[in-house]
């Protein structure tokens, strides 16, 4: 139950408001970051394309401008993904939130995961914005693969791990896709894995005041 307005403020500081359905246009993105201005969240997370407009509406705020890459498959080359960065960042983007390669992680490729997060975790720092490393946890489910992928964040100075891209779509018995998001097993798991300097972020699934609570 939230008593007043400092907790609710409290919690929506918390919040990144995302618009990165196919189908958002230019006005839901304006809308977005209307709102996100009105209700004080963390920041607005766009589709590339819509970065620049986005840092525009937003230049006398504290709402900051977040991007993705390499979404929501991960399956861009390393090359693709750093390009991806650098743009994002030069067009006012100071939070990134990259989806690791999932296939390559699956199948235990470490030496290419590592480096591809870290060649996209020094382009983040070197102009001085922060990378969010999305795992896809409704792919990537092992145990072992989770801490792996905790551990090389930490190692190559990641500054969070994301559980979800939010479109990790899972085909069930009845033939319908869904996904789950962010779970507290996972939740649990991604923060006694990774080191002190690395924050964790919940992302997809988290609906209501309970859940939000209880992440």
């Amino acid at each position: 139950m939230i008593n007043n307005m400092n907790e609710f403020s409290a919690l929506a500081g918390m919040i990144d408001h995302s618009v990165l359905h196919p189908t958002a246009t230019d006005e839901d993105v304006k809308h977005a970051c209307a709102v996100a201005m009105k209700y004080g969240v963390a920041s607005v997370c766009v589709k590339p394309y819509t970065v620049s407009m986005a840092a525009e509406i937003l230049e006398n705020s504290p709402v900051k401008v977040g991007c993705v890459v390499g979404f929501p498959a991960g399956n861009s080359c390393t090359e693709v993904k750093v390009y991806e960065a650098e743009k994002a960042c030069m067009d006012g983007a100071v939070e990134l939130d990259m989806v690791i390669n999932i296939g390559k992680a699956l199948q235990g490729d470490w030496d290419y995961v590592e480096k591809e997060i870290r060649a996209i975790t020094d382009t983040c720092h070197a102009t001085g914005a922060i990378l969010k490393v999305i795992f896809e946890t409704d792919y990537v489910q092992r145990e072992r693969d989770i801490r792996k992928l905790c551990q090389i964040c930490t190692r190559v100075g990641a500054d969070y791990v994301k559980t979800s891209t939010g479109f990790g779509f899972v085909k069930g018995s009845d033939g319908r896709y869904d996904y789950q998001g962010a779970t507290l097993p996972h939740l649990k798991l991604m923060k006694e894995s990774i080191g002190p300097q690395v924050k964790l972020k919940a992302a997809g699934g988290v609906r209501t005041l309970d859940q939000l609570i209880a992440v």
